[in-house]
């Protein structure tokens, strides 16, 4: 756990302050999911290895989290990439070993799907059109950790949630991130915007998406699920203003106020 958290620290700054804030079992299971994620989203989204052997990578990470022996799978699977996948992903096999073993068919079984959409999504170029091209896609890298999520909150304490509003959680998030980098999209070849589109379309889809997201989290009515989401809600909405305003990315102290003031 110590590992783990050290790691998350280093990968997100968003991310690290809830989970570190959720009790134990819970913080076990929301940690293993999102190191796991992480670490095949380093595989989409790495900038020399060839699209090739990307979908080899996530479709054997696919076959893998479906299987009896996801350690052993995956050790062997990265064994041979070492010099060139980041320490996020050639630990997963230590990010899927945290995962308490009650809810561990839930993150697994959501990590083999979105393996499986990046690895289609890298075959197909992210070639993202139309803004169903982007639901898709924001669903596959995002909405669907709204749905695992949901599915663990239940898991923990038995919290209901809205599936759907659910997905917007994650689809807004993603939507931020996509406006935040749009330069550096750009740059490696990656267009995330729908044809036609500029920012001020795409801050109309994040903010769409982030308000759907205000009411997932008003129904969840206190407990480690609202304080888990109202942090990383609470910069998207930030970060989306900033952007609308001008600017790109919040400092580290404007992260701590907003932070700070969370009831």
């Amino acid at each position: 756990m110590n590992d783990a958290m050290i790691m998350l620290k280093k990968t997100s700054r968003t991310f690290y302050i809830p989970i570190n804030r959720l009790k134990e079992g819970l913080k076990e299971a929301v940690a293993s999911a999102y190191l796991c994620m992480r670490a095949i989203d380093e595989i989409e989204d790495h900038e020399i290895i060839a699209d090739d052997l990307k979908v080899k990578l996530l479709l054997g990470i696919h076959d893998i989290f479906q299987s009896t022996d996801v350690i052993a799978g995956t050790q062997k699977l990265m064994a041979p990439y070492s010099k060139v996948l980041p320490a996020v992903t050639l630990q997963l096999d230590e990010w899927a070993q945290l995962c308490p073993p009650s809810v561990a068919e839930v993150v697994y079984r959501y990590i083999a799907m979105m393996a499986k959409q990046m690895a289609d999504w890298v075959h197909e170029s992210w070639n993202i059109r139309t803004e169903d091209d982007l639901d898709r896609y924001t669903y596959s890298v995002a909405g669907m950790v709204g749905e695992m999520l949901s599915e663990i909150w239940f898991w923990y304490d038995g919290t209901k949630t809205d599936k759907i509003k659910a997905v917007a959680f994650g689809r807004g998030l993603q939507a931020v991130n996509i406006l935040r980098n749009r330069t550096e999209d750009l740059e490696r070849g990656v267009d995330f915007f729908p044809d036609g589109w500029g920012p001020k379309e795409m801050i109309q889809y994040t903010r769409r998406n982030l308000k759907l997201a205000d009411a997932y989290i008003v129904e969840l009515k206190g407990g480690p699920a609202l304080d888990f989401c109202k942090i990383p809600l609470t910069l998207a909405h930030a970060t989306v203003n900033l952007i609308a305003a001008g600017g790109n990315k919040l400092t580290r102290d404007a992260v701590m106020k907003l932070v700070n003031s969370i009831n």
